[in-house]
């Protein structure tokens, strides 16, 4: 079974790749929806470890009764295929109405998760590609910049004499800001994809404003003398002493800013730790649900399919048509954004009444 295991591994990789031919997708895809149709699954009852040993014991002694018979290579293949692309996925189910019915995406090609990579635009226009690894230390007038595992700014004793300048850290479609943005007052920021802040090299006056699009977790270092003040095209969030999630893609619904420790004021009103507010009311949220970005993780929570969408559509640079009747239904998931397409639409999938399929960078949600 060893061997048949590995080759059951290789298998099953460019099945998710979508480098299979025809022959083994039908190996997998059959045996696959063999087994699992066998029963519905709840949330309680996917204790993996149990699964995978009386799985492995079944298919064992299955093979044993059929050793006086010549036995295909590829039975054995996918006999083993059926349990570990089981256990595989099957932790990743998104748990809908409680039951589980799982169909297969089919991908004639993938696409592959976004990046850690920014773009560091300086008061002069100089572009500077931000990735990991990267080491450089910079001048602009007395602000003193150095990137390493990190954008620093520090301001000298002769800033106070100078202009103030802007500089603008911003992320693509399908990036994710390498390391946090430390401004000249020690706070901290994350970028997420198709996002951007515009801020001074140095905090002169009565505020520190900086202003953004798209999505970004600020780590705040409080003056009560100097408020911090982060603008949007409809909201403008004070910090008291916080750290707070902004999202305000003009592709979603309302601008949404959510406090995780301290306090915030949002257009006068004032949230605690746990609180979210559109601009105009306030509602106590799972903050992970708005912070998972950070980590590396898609958080799904009773989310409309078109909310979903867009978050892939960002991540994975891609284009997404509706096609016939979508579900209205709620998805629930944590999902790591470290994986191609085909594994997240295979997750999805394994929901009632969505489908995917893919062409070029072009995602349709099929009824």
């Amino acid at each position: 079974m060893e061997e048949a295991n590995k080759k059951a591994v290789e298998l099953i990789d460019r099945y998710l790749q979508g480098r299979c031919t025809p022959e083994e997708c039908a190996i997998v895809e059959a045996v696959y929806k063999q087994y699992v149709h066998q029963k519905p699954f709840r949330e309680g009852d996917l204790d993996f470890n149990r699964i995978k040993k009386d799985s492995f014991l079944k298919i064992s002694a299955a093979i044993d009764a059929q050793q006086r018979r010549p036995i295909s290579l590829w039975l054995r293949i996918a006999a083993a295929a059926s349990i570990l692309l089981f256990i595989s996925i099957s932790g990743y189910f998104i748990w809908h109405k409680n039951t589980i019915a799982p169909t297969m995406v089919i991908a004639k090609n993938d696409i592959p998760p976004g990046h850690s990579q920014a773009t560091l635009t300086l008061a002069n226009g100089q572009k500077i590609l931000l990735t990991k690894g990267l080491y450089r230390n910079l001048t602009q007038g007395a602000t003193a910049i150095k990137i390493n595992n990190g954008i620093t700014y520090t301001t000298g004793l002769k800033d106070n004499i100078e202009t103030t300048s802007y500089n603008t850290l911003s992320t693509a479609n399908g990036e994710q800001s390498p390391y946090p943005l430390i401004l000249p007052d020690g706070s901290k920021v994350w970028l997420n994809a198709q996002s951007s802040i515009t801020f001074p090299t140095k905090f002169n006056g009565k505020e520190r404003i900086v202003k953004i699009t798209g999505e970004a977790l600020f780590e705040v270092s409080h003056n009560a003398k100097q408020p911090f003040k982060v603008q949007t095209q409809k909201q403008t969030i004070e910090d008291i002493g916080t750290v707070f999630n902004v999202n305000a893609y003009a592709d979603e619904p309302a601008t949404k800013t959510t406090l995780v420790a301290g306090k915030v004021k949002v257009n006068d009103m004032l949230l605690e730790p746990g609180q979210q507010t559109d601009g105009n009311h306030i509602k106590t949220v799972n903050t992970k649900r708005y912070t998972a970005w950070k980590s590396g993780d898609f958080y799904f929570e009773d989310d409309s399919i078109q909310t979903v969408m867009r978050q892939l559509s960002r991540w994975y640079n891609i284009e997404i048509s509706y096609k016939g009747n979508i579900p209205t239904d709620g998805f629930n998931a944590q999902i790591s954004r470290s994986k191609n397409i085909s594994a997240i639409l295979h997750i999805l999938e394994n929901t009632k009444g969505v489908h995917f399929k893919i062409e070029g960078r072009r995602i349709t949600v099929i009824e």
